[in-house]
Order: C-alpha cells, then structure tokens, then sequence
C-alpha cells in the first residue's frame, strides 16, 4: 500500500474511533455519531425596499445596489443513538422567539419524530438583514399597513419561515456517521466598544482621544473555539465556529450584509470544497466590536465598511487553516439537555426613579411631542452626509436619554409584580467539549466566568439565541453608556451570576462521574 493510502486510512480509522465508547466492538458499531448539515439562501428579493434592522432609525438597502452579501442559514443535526440536538445559526439581527416557534412547529409538521425542545436558534447579529420581529405582532401589521412599499417583518418572517424550517429537515436527513474534532485558536476581532472617562461616564463607541480617556470599561477575549465535523473517510464537512464578536462591521450601512461571519463562511468553502458548511455562534461579547477604539483605526481599517470584513474574515480562516485539531474524547460523545431556568430580573432603586423621573420632566419640557425623535433623525441623517466612519448617531443623545428614564420608570411599576425571568437553556456534551446558550448579548465576564469554572476541555458560550436584551456587568449597569441601560436588557449583574451558576452546574451533571457511557 503507498504511504499516502496508508494516511489516509489511518485518519479514517481516527475519526471512527475518537467519536465512540472506548469499549467494545459490538457497542462501537451500534451507536456511531451521525452529522448532518444543511445550508439555505434567505436573501429576501429587492421587489421591495428591504429594511435593515439593528439601529433606532430605520435604514432601507440602497434601490440600485442593494445587495452587499447573500444572507444565509445553517442547520447542524447530531445524533447518536437516541440522543439528539439541532442547532442553528441565522443572518438575522436575532432570533425573535415567535419566529423560532413557528419554525419548531414547522419542523414538526415535516418530521413528527423530531422534537421541537431540541432545536435552537443563534445569530450572527448583524444590523444589515430585515426583521423577524416583531413577527406576528400588531405592531409587525400596523408597519406594513404604513409602508406598503417596504419588506415588512411579518412578510419576510414568512418568506424565511419554510427555507429555515426546511434547512433543519434537511440537515436532519442528511445524517452521516462522521467524527468530530476540537480545535482551539486566537484572531483579533473583537474589542470592547465602551469608553470610560475620568468623571466616571462612558460612551459606545465614545472618543478616545479625549485627555480625561482612561481606559475601556471591559476586557476583550481573541479566542476562537472550533469544533470541526469529518466524514469517516477523516475529510473535514463542516465547522462550528465560536467568537466573542458580533458579525456588525456594516452596520451603518445601506446594503443587506452576512458581515464578517458571512465571508468567512464563504472563504472557507475556497478552502475545503464547496459544501464545507460554517455555523457562527457568537460567544459572550455584549461588550464588544469588530472595532479597536484604542488604536484608533490607526493600524487597520475604520471597521465600519468592507475593507474590515475582509480582513477579519481573512483573520479567522488563518485561524481555522492554522489550528491543530483533536479528538473530543471517548465515552458519552452525544448529550443534549433544554433546561427551563429562572433568574431575577433587573430591578431599580428609589433613588434612580426620582432620578429618572426629575430627567425625564426637565428633557420633556425642552423636547416637547416628537422634537427629540425629530432632532436625533436630523443628527444622524447630517453625520452619514459627512460619509467615514460610524456611529452616525448617539446614545447620549436626549431622544435615547429619554428612552432609558421611561424604561426606568417602566420597570419600577412592574418589578414587584414580575420579579423573575424564565428562558429555555440549551446544554450540550459532545465528548469533552460542552456547549451551553443563553437569549441575552451577555458581557465578556459571564463566558469568562463559565469557561473557566466548566469541568469540559473546552466550552463554547453561545449568545444571541433569543431575544431578551444585553446581560451587562455591575459596573456597566451604573455607567451612562448604551447596553448597560435598563431600557435595553431585563437581566442584571445578579441575574448573571445566576445564570453562569446554572449554566456550569448543569455542565458538570453532564460531566459527572457514571454519566461517561
């Protein structure tokens, strides 16, 4: 036999062996891993104006050139024995959980042996796709009736609904015996996008040059996790790609995008063949950008156009070419656990009720009516004029000030009567790498927190996976800048040690002794 045959059987014979039960034969040949993927084309057609979803004010895609990238979705199917998982990752801003539902249903509907408990949703986050949300709702058709001429988010949550459900069935059908590899990285993409002052405010995205900047107000994390998936002749299928980035390099612009995580996706196929398939999970990075306010933009593109997509993605497929792949282990290689959990919600203090409610008086009587809506529209609209790089609007503005006393004030009126949240948490085992969800864009610290108290060999913290706002840290909650407000995220700081707690004691049951086979 020539020695590259030799190789080649060798790896086949590893990829075969690292996914079973080290025990006996007859066990090996009833419960092999079976890998399924699918991918599907959402790109809604340009017969409309196609809205972009993700900023205050509202972006249509440019009439003559709407189209900047193809948005896309990816279905991953596991299954060993009757253990099961789907898993799925959408070119959406989020994933609105009406919309999951009617796709669980939609699914069922296809394949009544599939249970809609064990299908989950992430996204990319990118700002530059149309809505999902608010699928179904009166205010989805009160939009539509208003601008009859626009993709409304009921009309391309319709469009979706089949291609996406499809995807699932797909990936389910197209179920292999394969292997599974783990493989671990670093690339630099995302940075923390919160400036901090010497007065104690902060800001998105604030300037950094300013004399009283004294640093940024999170950390960062370049590590990539990779769990790549081979048929049983060892060549590598498919990618599960974990990053603490939103995929939101365009997200000022007028063009539909998939982003970084897009062109990586597609860059990769150039790689391994045209059906090698990329799922993006977004790690805990409700702190961060694809953008180094440090450095100004003084090293590397502004990281508001394309020229920082094709960089970033150029960063992680040499990562991906780079990394040094390894087995997932031996014993249980396939559990998945769709936990209910509850945490408190956040709640408000006396003192920033008076405090809102004294702000929102003085701001009201300067901006009467929509003025403040009207003058933040006329600031962004006057700093796109100017072109260069985003943001064009601001969250300090009073239109945003506003919107956070009201949330306040909101809040305040509820929290005795609605004090906790209820999210499903979507736990899995595949040999020593373990996976665990979350619905909110959850600070950097949360994942450190749960990656390192994990008794797995590598964890991925998935984000995005429904829509319940930012999980800011203790010192974001009492800083002024965006996503630490309550107007943006219903779960605070103890709510976050909440979850990690539940997130890692339900990775170690996984892991505990007896539960290897």
């Amino acid at each position: 036999m020539k020695k590259s045959s030799i190789l080649r059987a060798a790896t086949a014979l590893a990829a075969l062996s690292f996914i079973l039960p080290a025990s006996a034969a007859s066990v090996k040949a009833e419960t092999p891993v079976e890998i399924g993927w699918a991918e599907v084309d959402i790109t809604p057609p340009s017969v409309k104006r196609i809205p972009l979803c993700g900023q205050y004010y509202q972006r249509l895609a440019d009439k003559d050139n709407p189209y900047h990238s193809r948005l896309k979705f990816v279905a991953l199917a596991l299954k060993q024995g009757d253990e099961y998982v789907l898993m799925g990752s959408i070119d959406n801003v989020t994933t609105w959980t009406p919309f999951v539902e009617r796709v669980r249903a939609r699914v069922k509907e296809l394949v009544p042996d599939i249970s809609p408990e064990r299908i989950y949703m992430g996204s990319i986050h990118t700002h530059s796709a149309p809505a999902i949300r608010p699928s179904g709702t009166p205010k989805a058709a009160e939009m539509e009736r208003d601008q009859p001429d626009v993709l409304g988010p009921n009309e391309y949550a319709d469009f979706a609904l089949d291609l996406v459900a499809g995807a699932y069935v797909q990936a389910w059908k197209n179920r292999r015996p394969g292997g599974l590899l783990r493989a671990f990285g670093t690339a630099r993409v995302g940075h923390c996008r919160l400036a901090r002052y010497a007065d104690g405010s902060t800001e998105m995205y604030g300037d950094t040059s300013r004399p009283d900047f004294v640093g940024m107000l999170e950390g960062e994390d370049d590590g990539v996790g990779m769990l790549f998936t081979v048929d049983a002749a060892g060549r590598k299928t498919g990618l599960v790609l974990n990053v603490a980035c939103p995929s939101q390099v365009m997200e000022a612009n007028y063009q539909v995008s998939s982003d970084f995580a897009g062109a990586t996706r597609e860059k990769l196929k150039g790689v391994y063949g045209k059906d090698f398939m990329m799922l993006y999970q977004i790690g805990a990075a409700g702190c961060q950008s694809p953008r180094d306010l440090v450095r100004r933009c003084r090293t590397e593109p502004d990281g508001w156009h394309d020229d920082m997509v094709q960089l970033l993605s150029d960063r992680l497929v040499a990562c991906v070419k780079g990394a040094a792949p390894t087995p997932v282990g031996s014993g249980s290689v396939l559990k998945f656990e769709n936990r209910k959990v509850t945490v408190p919600m956040r709640r408000v203090t006396p003192e920033q009720v008076a405090a809102a409610k004294k702000e929102l008086d003085e701001l009201s009587r300067k901006w009467p009516g929509d003025t403040a809506w009207q003058d933040f529209l006329k600031m962004v609209h006057a700093n796109e004029a100017k072109g260069g790089p985003g943001p064009y609007d601001s969250k300090l503005h009073p239109y945003a000030v506003m919107s956070v006393d009201r949330a306040v004030l909101s809040r305040a009126a509820e929290q005795d009567k609605v004090k906790d949240l209820t999210f499903e948490m979507h736990v899995t085992r595949v040999g020593d790498v373990a996976m665990v969800t979350c619905p909110f864009e959850l600070y950097l610290a949360y994942g450190q927190v749960i990656k390192a108290r994990s008794p797995a060999a590598q964890t991925f913290v998935v984000t995005k996976c429904g829509n319940n706002g930012y999980l800011p840290t203790t010192i974001s909650e009492n800083s002024v800048g965006y996503s630490g407000g309550i107007n943006v995220g219903k779960v605070g700081h103890e709510g976050g040690f909440r979850f990690c707690d539940l997130a890692v004691g339900c990775i170690k049951e996984m892991f505990a002794p007896g539960q290897t086979h």
